[in-house]
């Protein structure tokens, strides 16, 4: 427990805050800290970092940020309890829990999450978030966030990134995380006592689903490409893409909000 310092809320919320001062991910350092532990890392273990030289993003991606220009926290959760069947979940529920904790902070701005999980401010990208199950031990999931905090519009890696310095805003990053960890919490705890996703948590993840109504282009794992309307979420959290001669759930892919 933190006596005192900058993260006294999110410390009060977790079995375990361990802040670096470097990190080279704090993904894969958090998912090698668990498989060494032979199960024993405790649910709400979290990494956090300024400054992650080697992060990771969806299909491999590298997220680059220079140090001080955003937050990265990992968060270690364990779901014995939520059927496996429901853990394609797990990443929505917790871009969800990030939209919102995001939203609180800039009332005057448009958030909302692009399918799986990346958050959206006016359009355009400010936290990716990166699920993986731990080596070994499926129940233990490791969650990643990174978000552009202080990072001016001239770092910013793409044109489609924004930030809370570009927009004008100075972030709570204590609340910021204490938001997010305590509703991924409370999602997972829900799954769990569901015993899956019930409507009212499927309707909420597609309620800040920007993704949803839109004319989309996926691109897919194998290298093939779906292209049509954004329709709903299925059971199993997948997105289902309409074209005039079919429909598709798609589990995994790269999506590009058309229109």
């Amino acid at each position: 427990m933190l006596d005192d310092g900058p993260f006294r809320r999110l410390d009060a919320l977790t079995a375990s805050l361990e802040i670096r001062a470097q990190s080279a991910s704090t993904n894969a350092e958090l998912v090698a800290a668990a498989s060494a532990s032979a199960g024993t890392l405790a649910h709400l273990t979290v990494l956090l970092t300024h400054d992650q030289t080697g992060g990771r993003g969806r299909l491999d991606r590298s997220w680059v940020a220079g140090p001080g220009r955003a937050v990265a926290a990992s968060v270690l959760v364990r779901v014995d309890a939520v059927p496996p069947a429901a853990r394609g979940w797990i990443p929505l529920v917790a871009g969800a829990a990030m939209t919102h904790a995001v939203a609180a902070q800039l009332p005057q701005h448009t958030v909302r999450m692009k399918w799986p999980n990346d958050v959206l401010v006016d359009g355009r990208k400010i936290c990716g978030i990166l699920a993986e199950v731990v080596p070994g031990d499926p129940a233990a999931v490791v969650i990643g966030s990174g978000v552009n905090t202080t990072m001016p519009a001239e770092e910013l890696p793409v044109p489609t990134a924004t930030s809370f310095a570009v927009l004008g805003a100075v972030a709570d990053e204590d609340a910021l995380l204490a938001d997010y960890v305590g509703e991924l919490d409370r999602a997972l705890q829900a799954l769990a006592g569901d015993r899956g996703a019930s409507a009212e948590l499927r309707g909420a993840v597609e309620t800040v689903c920007a993704t949803i109504g839109l004319e989309v282009r996926v691109s897919l794992p194998d290298g093939s490409t779906v292209v049509g309307t954004a329709v709903r979420l299925d059971e199993d959290g997948r997105l289902v893409v309409a074209s005039p001669s079919s429909e598709q759930s798609l589990s995994a892919g790269d999506v590009i909000h058309v229109r």
